[in-house]
């Protein structure tokens, strides 16, 4: 009788621990939703006694002006900033937490990545250029910045799922033509050029030729081009075009010549391509008016 009064006893306290576990858990998420809202403290309030601070700040210059201060690293005229605005802060493409979501498994890449090597992936891609040394400096303060913008967030917490982001899920089939016609109805030259060229690397990047990204690059994919340009543009009203003129203007720039990604024949290694990839033969298609725009949302 004395053993089983004790195994109750001992059951009884298991779950008031228990209870108390999930409670504690409990506000520790509304804790890290409340601070995922808050904005990064400024770089410039760091304590300059800190020996992390001139990593930070080493970071954040890097961050907004790569190809300045990388140039023998970057292949194009284009910084981390001119896709992650407001030094990777901006709600529509946020890097806030994003060191708290690595090691993180990469479809892509068919392998789980550090986010050394997701920076890497973005040094080789996007900016068309050459990896960093994955010990060096510059890497250090760029992770370094990385972590100072995601602090107070939950380790795998995901900050976009609290943002207000629109997600067009299936694209309307685009029209290239429409594209090139809304690339000057909403005034897009003012920033990036007639030409696409681009008026500056923070401010109006090159959104194809030789200066922009390359057709490896995530932004080369049509719907994630198409949900980009409807979260952050046009940058004075982002969120006001329709899903049809994101779509139509995502066709028309990925319809342009672009650096090409060598090594296509190596991502997705462990699962089917995505359909919306934009290489350099659906490049030619689009620009001969044959391409099958049905399979994109297959």
């Amino acid at each position: 009788m004395l053993k089983k009064k004790s195994l109750w006893f001992y059951m009884f306290a298991f779950i008031v621990v228990i209870a108390a576990c999930s409670e504690t858990t409990t506000k520790n998420v509304e804790d890290t939703k409340s601070a995922s809202n808050s904005d990064p403290s400024s770089v410039s309030d760091l304590d300059p006694s800190d020996p992390m601070t001139p990593y930070i700040k080493d970071g954040e210059k890097i961050f907004n002006e790569t190809d300045t201060m990388l140039p023998e690293k970057v292949g194009n005229e284009m910084a981390c900033m001119s896709c992650h605005a407001d030094g990777g802060t901006s709600q529509g493409s946020t890097l806030v937490g994003v060191t708290g979501q690595y090691p993180k498994y990469q479809p892509r890449a068919g392998t789980v990545q550090t986010i050394e090597e997701r920076i890497n992936s973005c040094m080789v891609r996007s900016m068309n250029g050459e990896k960093l040394e994955y010990d060096g400096e510059e890497m250090r303060s760029i992770v370094a910045y990385l972590t100072h913008i995601s602090d107070g967030i939950a380790v795998g917490w995901d900050v976009e799922s609290e943002q207000e982001i629109q997600i067009i899920e299936e694209i309307p089939e685009p029209s290239v033509e429409n594209g090139e016609e809304l690339y000057e109805e909403k005034n897009c030259m003012s920033c990036h050029a007639t030409d696409g060229s681009g008026k500056g690397v923070t401010s109006g990047p090159a959104l194809w030729g030789a200066k922009s990204f390359s057709d490896g690059a995530s932004l080369s994919r049509m719907k994630v081009m198409t949900n980009y340009i409807k979260n952050n543009m046009p940058e004075d009203d982002a969120g006001s075009l329709t899903d049809q003129e994101a779509t139509d203007l995502a066709a028309f720039l990925l319809s342009k010549e672009r650096p090409e990604w060598e090594g296509h024949e190596n991502d997705w290694p462990e699962e089917e391509r995505p359909n919306d990839v934009i290489t350099k033969e659906e490049r030619k298609k689009i620009q001969e008016g044959t391409f099958d725009w049905s399979k994109m949302n297959h």
